[in-house]
């Protein structure tokens, strides 16, 4: 009989993996997205989040239904969806990774139009380590009070 505990654990699957992360990072932003239509309305409604992701009624339900499963929204049928206490972190949070991402290309010379493209995408993979590293770059050029913290 051979030792098992000694030999290694299999792989994760890669496939799932990257679904993961997309599921991930699709959840990031919808949940930005309802914090700023709630900030800038007052409210949030479906139609609204499938106007602002230029999909269909039903994928933005599908989407909404699976933050609702994973405690980040609440909404009753035809109500307006509101954000859990780890919704509205995980929003914050979002917004923090975005802001310093787009914050560094810019002191990069990157122009603001590239800039702003670039962080959407680069905000939900760039690493805890690589973020403070940028954090502290824009803390020494541009002074504490410009880095949310």
């Amino acid at each position: 009989m051979r030792n098992t505990s000694s030999q290694k654990k299999p792989a994760k699957n890669q496939h799932a993996s990257v679904r993961e992360d997309h599921a991930t990072e699709l959840a990031q932003d919808y949940v930005e997205a309802i914090d700023d239509l709630i900030r800038e309305d007052g409210t949030c409604r479906l139609i609204e989040i499938a106007r602002r992701f230029a999909v269909s009624h039903v994928t933005a339900n599908r989407t909404l239904a699976r933050l609702k499963r994973d405690g980040l929204v609440e909404s009753q049928p035809y109500g307006p969806i509101t954000l859990t206490a780890d919704g509205r972190r995980m929003a914050q949070a979002a917004r923090r990774r975005h802001k310093i991402v787009l914050d560094f290309l810019i002191a990069l010379g990157v122009d603001d139009q590239t800039a702003t493209s670039d962080a959407e995408g680069m905000e939900h993979h760039v690493s805890k380590k690589t973020l403070a590293a940028m954090a502290r770059y824009l803390r020494n050029q541009l002074g504490a009070g410009k880095i949310p913290s």
